[in-house]
């Protein structure tokens, strides 16, 4: 693992937050409260934006009084996405009756270093074979035309509600962003999308046909992510996963992504 220190930490984790905006973003003194009427946790949870909290005093429960009140409002669980450089304040609050839930990895991969540049120029003749073909199977936007509608099929989001508040938290995003589809036999058959600033490119929302995975697909759609990443110039391409699944964790890995270190989210 590569060692962050608190600053970074909370950097990677404010522009993250600027790739996935909530619909509805409070700040209150050091903490960012974000609402998106309970789709997903990235746009439901607290971000602290300050140093980490060593010492629960009067003015942390001032502040946890304040956000708890807020969700409550809302009809939401007071939750929190904290990091391991946030571990006192995560301890405290499972005094609370807080939970941890959902451990996640954010890992990065340099976009200009040497080993990097080998194992790209390797795999990068097959994708721009892909481009370029006179019957291209990777396609490149910078609005979702065509994205959503496979994108829902492939995670089961059949909720309408959810789809629009899915689609309002994409229009919601004001940095660089880049959708991507793979075909297969002439259908889509995988997705990403990308949100780029200041140089790192968060790839998310990475998802294959579930009838057509081990077929390579999800290696194919992470390499065409990482040469726009690149071609849009970015110097690092980063994304996080879920601890328990071993399967990208293992594609990630192969790939050259290493682990900056750890979130999870800590529910009431």
């Amino acid at each position: 693992m590569i060692y962050m220190d608190i600053d970074k930490i909370r950097y990677l984790e404010k522009i993250a937050a600027d790739g996935h905006k909530a619909l509805e973003i409070k700040e209150y003194k050091d903490w960012e409260l974000r609402f998106s009427e309970g789709y997903t946790g990235r746009a439901n949870s607290i971000r602290i934006m300050g140093a980490p909290i060593e010492e629960i005093n009067s003015e942390v429960e001032e502040k946890l009084f304040y956000a708890e009140n807020e969700y409550a409002k809302r009809g939401l669980p007071c939750m929190f996405k904290l990091t391991e450089i946030d571990k006192k304040f995560s301890d405290y609050l499972e005094t609370r009756g807080y939970t941890v839930v959902q451990p996640t990895d954010v890992m990065i991969l340099p976009l200009n270093n040497a080993d990097y540049l080998i194992n790209l120029s390797d795999n990068i003749k097959d994708i721009v074979k892909s481009i370029m073909s006179d019957t291209p199977d990777i396609f490149y936007s910078k609005e979702p035309d065509g994205w959503f509608e496979p994108y829902f099929e492939f995670e089961g989001m059949t909720d309408s509600t959810q789809q629009d508040l899915c689609r309002q938290i994409h229009a919601n995003v004001s940095i660089d962003k880049s959708y991507i589809k793979v075909f297969y036999e002439g259908r889509v058959a995988a997705v990403a999308s990308l949100a780029t600033e200041d140089g790192y490119s968060l790839l998310h929302n990475v998802v294959v046909d579930p009838s057509l995975r081990g077929l390579g697909l999800g290696k194919k759609l992470c390499w065409a992510s990482i040469f726009e990443s690149k071609n849009i110039g970015a110097d690092y391409s980063y994304l996080q996963v879920i601890e328990t699944n071993d399967v990208a964790l293992n594609l990630y890995k192969k790939l050259g992504y290493e682990k900056l270190y750890t979130y999870w989210y800590i529910k009431k």
